[in-house]
């Protein structure tokens, strides 16, 4: 197993995201194609500002580390490198302070330039990138920038043309799952096949969420089940969503459908936004047609702004039921 960031600076009180974040390109998993062209930059000793994209938890942090650390040494990448979070410090004046004071130091070392890795970067005003574009002109002899960012059309045109852009992608089930091993077996645990699985399902292609699933599922646990699993990551089992769905969108059943969804929602005291999102996860298994699918999509939607913009939980719920058990009654009787 390759060892993890926490073994090999000999510690162990550490949360498992940063313990099992891998400290090169070569360790991590997933994003070979993209993975592949940074290694080939980090080999020419010499990159330019770059900008990564994508969901959460794919590894674009991990990323930039990861070439700092090959880029300086275990022991002068911290002096050399910068990270500070838009989100947290989104205005101009982070840019004209904390940045550029970074940006016009020289390198420790006797590198030929500096890091700045700035994360959600699409967080930052009009104005901040503005102040941001202009730094990166100045101080591209002594300093690079990495920007990270969820959405790359929110970042201005200017600094995009002075990036190499990297598309990191959601992971697929498979790497997850291979991540989830080694971090179990890091661990010692012991994990069913289905609670792989929905580790798997639950992330979405995103690492550490799954990381902080496993490491709750195994506070006083040693082997994690899909129950455990469920429990941590605050929401529905598979099985109990598509059973209110068949009620409703297959049979019309409106009552039943309201009293399986009610024992539910007090068994794991979950939210209404979580409800929806697991509807939406699982309408696609359903066997209706897909007319029916696309017309409780669009009820989903719907229902999720409401519930965003404060209405009350209960009612929207009550009231998303019953138009989804409407179409599953007009289904019923045309079918007849």
């Amino acid at each position: 197993m390759v060892k993890s960031v926490a073994e090999r600076e000999n510690s162990h009180n550490i949360v498992w995201t940063e313990k099992y974040r891998p400290s090169s390109l070569k360790e991590f998993i997933g994003q070979k194609e993209t993975v592949s062209r940074l290694e080939a930059l980090v080999k020419s000793g010499s990159i330019p500002h770059l900008l990564f994209s994508g969901p959460p938890g794919v590894g674009k942090t991990t990323a930039a580390v990861a070439i700092a650390r090959e880029l300086f040494g275990k022991d002068k990448w911290k002096e050399n490198f910068l990270e500070t979070n838009a989100s947290d410090e989104r205005g101009i004046d982070v840019v004209r302070v904390k940045i550029k004071n970074f940006a016009r130091t020289l390198p420790v070392g006797g590198g030929a330039y500096r890091i700045i890795f700035l994360d959600e970067c699409d967080a930052l005003t009009r104005d901040a990138q503005n102040a941001l574009r202009r730094t990166m002109e100045k101080y591209s002899g002594t300093c690079r920038f990495i920007l990270s960012c969820n959405y790359v059309n929110k970042i201005i045109d200017p600094i995009q043309s002075r990036c190499a852009t990297f598309r990191f992608r959601a992971l697929k089930e498979e790497d997850v799952r291979k991540y989830v091993e080694r971090v179990s077996e890091g661990e010692g645990l012991k994990l069913d096949e289905s609670a792989v699985g929905a580790i798997a399902k639950l992330s979405e292609g995103d690492l550490r969420f799954a990381t902080n699933i496993l490491q709750g599922a195994s506070v006083g646990e040693k082997k994690i089940t899909e129950k455990h699993v469920y429990s941590v990551a605050r929401m529905l089992a598979p099985e109990k969503v598509i059973k209110v769905l068949e009620l409703s969108a297959v049979e019309g059943r409106f009552s039943d459908a309201r009293i399986l969804l009610g024992e539910a929602v007090i068994e794991d005291a979950l939210s209404g936004e979580e409800i929806i999102r697991a509807f939406h996860r699982e309408v696609f298994s359903l066997k209706i047609p897909e007319k029916r699918k696309m017309a409780i999509v669009a009820l989903l939607s719907e229902y999720s702004f409401r519930l965003l913009s404060g209405a009350n939980e209960r009612i929207q719920l009550d009231g998303l039921l019953a138009e989804i058990s409407a179409l599953g009654a007009l289904g019923e009787r045309d079918s007849k």
